[in-house]
């Protein structure tokens, strides 16, 4: 069970080498906002960390493998960040935050160019150097700079079960329950796993929000030395940006917002707009392989309900292809547009009696290595946006959902509907609130970045985001393309009208739009 995460490409990238090395994949051509600093962005909360956070020195050091991510070049140097567990008292606990960094490349230094990578959850200590050969000509001009935001991976990491357990659930809980007895096991494997994170977080647990993480940020754009926050955000990283911005307007330098998440939707609301991100993803798959795609939609729901009632055997011993698997395997290829192929290969097999390719890429989306090892994305994800998220819709609310969520995607609804009933459900941690708050009134000029083919972060939530932060601050740039995701995805219209916003602060005419 899980909401689908919203990943950025190089994180992607690297799934879908995994599964290219097994032959699997053919490729083609805010919390509250009273403490708001309406004196310049930064709240007497942040004044009284005092020196002895702002003047800490960071030891940059030769950066060590993470996970089943070996070390990167010399070229990056990884430090330690130290940060309040509790922003409201800052003189208090201290937890560190793994930081990694490549200085610029050019003789112009334009300070640091901090990017999150989405999630939430991913660590951007691990993607940073795969993302630096698609950000090479900002690199000239910036020092390349990420970090793994609290709760994730090296920065406190949260692990809320292990992997036998993790397995056992997929195969035994169904996601999209079709009785009394399916929905109690649901529901009873969701608060299971809220008491997982508990313990595995204890007083971390309520201190991972976005609103913390944005402060993080701003420390560390005051530790790096720099006057103001040059920022790429992704996915998730989006609404990270956002909340920046409304917290410290003032210290806006230049954001970059690409693959926008929509400020203005509520839990329901975002599940629905990936129900139909999704759906037309897959409607643009189907017909690019000649397919009518209200028919092919049909075909794979059918598929679905046949391997609910029977799931498929693999190659993998002792593993079976489930319906949750199956539409998770099915997810993946659709965040970018030259996996499509791997999904063709992936559904004919299937139809076969094969689920072997589906279920190799749902282990990619679910982080799962062939040792039988599942990363932690997850898990961090939800506790963060859980902790963010105040609405916890019962079961009989989402039930009264699900005929709504069925007709926008036979394929997705059911399952998309269903998690909002299960992702939070008996959380230990109250959420702060409905929607974040990203009015950024006195801020520079923002760069919202929206794809009309986004599966994760549909198309609709870019404009929202430029109307959320406010006039003359939203600029509004549109790429009709597909995937998860702007630049860098193939279209020079969009990467030079970024490298030019970042590079030499020319700020596009809001509304441009790349095709």
């Amino acid at each position: 069970m899980g909401r689908y995460t919203r990943y950025t490409r190089s994180r992607y990238a690297r799934w879908t080498a995994a599964l290219a090395a097994a032959g699997l994949l053919v490729t083609g051509c805010s919390g509250d906002t009273s403490e708001s600093g309406k004196d310049g962005g930064a709240g007497e909360g942040d004044k009284a960390a005092g020196k002895a956070l702002t003047s800490q020195r960071l030891d940059w050091g030769r950066c060590k493998a993470t996970g089943d991510t070996p070390a990167p070049g010399s070229e990056w140097r990884c430090a330690t960040l130290q940060v309040p567990l509790d922003w409201s008292k800052p003189d208090g606990e201290r937890i560190g935050l793994a930081l990694i960094r490549s200085e610029a490349t050019g003789g112009r230094r334009a300070g640091s160019l901090l990017f999150n990578f989405g999630g939430p959850g991913g660590s951007g200590v691990s993607t940073m150097p795969s993302y630096a050969s698609i950000a090479s000509a900002l690199h000239e001009q910036y020092d390349l700079v990420s970090w793994d935001p609290r709760g994730v991976a090296a920065s406190e990491g949260i692990r809320c079960r292990g992997d036998k357990e993790i397995q056992a659930a997929e195969a035994a809980v169904d996601a999209t329950p079709d009785t009394p007895a399916e929905e109690q096991s649901f529901l009873k494997d969701a608060a299971s796993f809220g008491e997982g994170c508990e313990q595995a977080a204890g007083k971390l647990m309520a201190h991972v929000s976005t609103t913390d993480t944005a402060r993080d940020m701003d420390l560390l754009r005051e530790v790096l030395g720099d006057k103001k926050m040059h920022y790429f955000g992704i996915s998730y990283g989006t609404e990270l940006g956002g909340v920046y911005a409304h917290l410290f307007p003032k210290n806006v330098g230049r954001l970059v917002l690409d693959a926008v998440v929509d400020p203005t939707a509520d839990t329901i609301g975002h599940a629905e707009h990936q129900t139909r991100g999704f759906q037309r993803a897959l409607d643009d798959y189907l017909r690019s392989t000649g397919q009518n795609a209200k028919q092919g939609t049909r075909e794979i729901a059918d598929l679905l309900e046949r391997i609910d009632s029977e799931p498929l055997p693999t190659s993998t011993s002792g593993r079976e292809l489930t319906q949750t698997l199956a539409i998770t395997g099915i997810v993946l290829p659709l965040y970018s547009e030259t996996s499509w192929p791997a999904l063709t290969s992936a559904l004919t097999a299937a139809e076969e009696g094969d689920g072997s390719e589906l279920l190799a890429l749902a282990d990619g989306y679910n982080e799962r290595d062939p040792s039988g090892h599942y990363g932690t994305t997850t898990h961090s994800q939800r506790v963060i946006s859980c902790l963010d998220d105040k609405e916890r819709p019962t079961l009989e609310e989402t039930k009264a959902l699900l005929p709504e969520f069925e007709r926008i995607s036979p394929v997705f609804g059911a399952f998309l509907g269903w998690d909002t009933a299960g992702w939070c459900h008996d959380w230990p941690v109250a959420g702060q609130h409905e929607t974040p708050e990203v009015s950024a009134v006195g801020a520079a000029p923002v760069l919202v970045v929206g794809n009309t083919g986004d599966p994760a972060t549909p198309y609709e939530g870019a404009r929202k985001m430029a109307d959320e932060l406010g006039k003359d601050v939203g600029v509004m740039l549109t790429w009709k393309g597909e995937g998860h995701g702007a630049y860098g995805s193939g279209s020079d219209c969009v990467d030079s009208t970024v490298d030019a916003y970042l590079l030499d602060g020319t700020v596009p005419e809001d509304g441009k739009v790349c095709s």
